[in-house]
């Protein structure tokens, strides 16, 4: 059993799960966080109480939708207050959970901000000092909020003020076309706002496939009063009853009024404000610690990970990296090395992937082959009513292995987990078209769409090369 004394400082999923592995290793463990409970800002002010919104969201399209299937609904009736006690009673449970683990496993939480004094030791809130044998640094991200939207109007929100769903607005601008904005986007379109969504690129989700954008797009221009594309915010007033907008790029009317407005340009690392320059930590040009596949810093004594370390800036990479973290603490020989980290935005419909994408492949160079089941052939998908999703597979050429999936459609985030056991296997495209998978399942367009790379789906007819229709 070791006796090393280890700081997390963060409370997040890459640092709670730190903590508690490392108390399972037998380390002596204090867990430091600003928030009162453990959980981060996933729990507290991200992931959790947006889903739970989002699940709303989803219900509500759903019975809207069910009026085409001969079932009619009457129109909702919101109660916001029910809604924000809804979201807290989720977060509220979870966080509480956490706190029942650090007890079960002798973690000891301390709740305020830490600061570095030197590689070993951290004083948490001006007043309680903490010495350490090594620190797993995970004090994650903040929304990025440029000098245009600077100021302290409650009618200017970032992705945390949002979440508190202080009210509906009637109108309201979604600055940034990324995930975060349209989840967000999503969830004040059910609730009755009226949403325009301005992102400066060609596309929503810069950098996804676009023909798994595609699906969500077609779907959002139904749902949102607006989307603006190559288009840019060049001034901004906020008043007492509202903010004046004006744009440049493709949109006709250049001012407009909205009620609210919603930052969701990305996120930053909060690397700054904590003593970092007091320890042998050191930074890139864009504040992110810089680490090695071992998630070591240029301090022997602290390692880092999540949002804090750049990359994917998602929770279960940060809880993948602090396990590689402990590990390395425990003495063993671990990497950072995963194939497949997988990505969801949970829209509706919602879009997945793991491993490498299309994109990504044609920046590279990445020699490719491209296999599609689109969910228009799929049984399951049409008794849902949703016939608009796809799913493919990246391929190489010569090997036949898997080398990433994309999914659009409901429930592709639970689907992507199939996709990621293929990558990180090597799995090869007769793998998964030689497993059954049941029937009528959403599941199955992953058998099929690796039944296409063969030419031989049994629900999508492929017309063999260098065939022609009998006479």
């Amino acid at each position: 059993m070791s006796e090393k004394n280890i700081l997390v400082l963060g409370g997040g999923p890459g640092g709670y799960a730190a903590a508690f592995l490392a108390a399972d290793a037998g380390m002596n463990v204090t867990l430091v966080d600003a928030d009162s409970k453990p959980g981060g800002v996933c729990l507290h002010r991200g992931c959790i109480p947006s889903k739970t919104l989002l699940h709303l969201a989803r219900l509500i399209q759903e019975t809207r939708a069910a009026k085409n299937w001969g079932i009619t609904f009457a129109e909702p009736e919101i109660d916001l207050d029910k809604i924000r006690q809804w979201k807290n009673q989720v977060t509220d449970k979870l966080a509480n959970g956490l706190t029942m683990l650090c007890k079960q496993r002798e973690v000891k939480f301390v709740s305020g901000k830490g600061v570095f004094q030197d590689s070993n030791t951290v004083v948490v809130s001006g007043k309680d000092e903490i010495r350490f044998d090594h620190c797993i640094l995970a004090v994650g991200s903040v929304p990025i909020r440029p000098q245009i939207f600077s100021g302290s109007s409650p009618r200017i929100m970032d992705s945390t003020s949002a979440l508190e769903m202080e009210e509906i607005p009637k109108r309201i601008l979604i600055v940034g076309g990324g995930y975060i904005g349209l989840e967000m986007g999503t969830v004040y379109a059910a609730l009755g706002s009226r949403v325009t969504v301005v992102e400066m690129m060609e596309g929503l989700l810069p950098g996804v496939d676009k023909d798994l954008v595609r699906p969500l797009h077609l779907r959002l221009k139904k749902q949102f009063e607006a989307i603006y594309l190559n288009t840019k915010v060049t001034s901004v007033q906020a008043g007492d009853s509202g903010v004046e907008v004006q744009f440049e790029g493709e949109v006709e009317d250049k001012a407009q009024s909205y009620d609210r407005l919603l930052i969701s340009v990305g996120r930053q690392p909060n690397s700054q404000g904590i003593g970092l320059e007091n320890t042998k930590v050191t930074l890139d040009d864009k504040g992110f610690v810089q680490i090695d596949a071992s998630q070591k810093t240029s301090d022997p004594a602290i390692l880092a990970i999540g949002d804090v370390v750049g990359g994917a800036m998602l929770a279960h990479k940060a809880s993948a990296e602090g396990r590689v973290a402990v590990e390395i603490l425990a003495g063993e020989n671990a990497r950072f090395d995963h194939r497949a980290i997988p990505a969801v935005v949970f829209t509706d419909p919602e879009i997945a992937w793991a491993g490498i994408t299309e994109t990504e492949a044609g920046e590279k160079s990445v020699p490719i082959k491209i296999a599609k089941f689109p969910w228009g052939a799929s049984g399951r998908a049409q008794t849902l009513g949703r016939s608009d999703g796809l799913t493919k597979l990246i391929l190489d050429p010569e090997t036949e292995r898997i080398l990433g999936v994309g999914i659009a459609g409901p429930g592709a985030g639970e689907l992507i987990g199939e996709g990621v056991l293929a990558i990180e296997m090597g799995a090869v495209a007769k793998d998964l078209a030689s497993s059954i998978h049941p029937h009528p399942t959403l599941s199955e367009t992953l058998m099929e769409a690796a039944e296409v790379f063969y030419g031989n789906s049994i629900h999508l007819h492929q017309k063999k090369p260098g065939s022609a229709k009998k006479p």
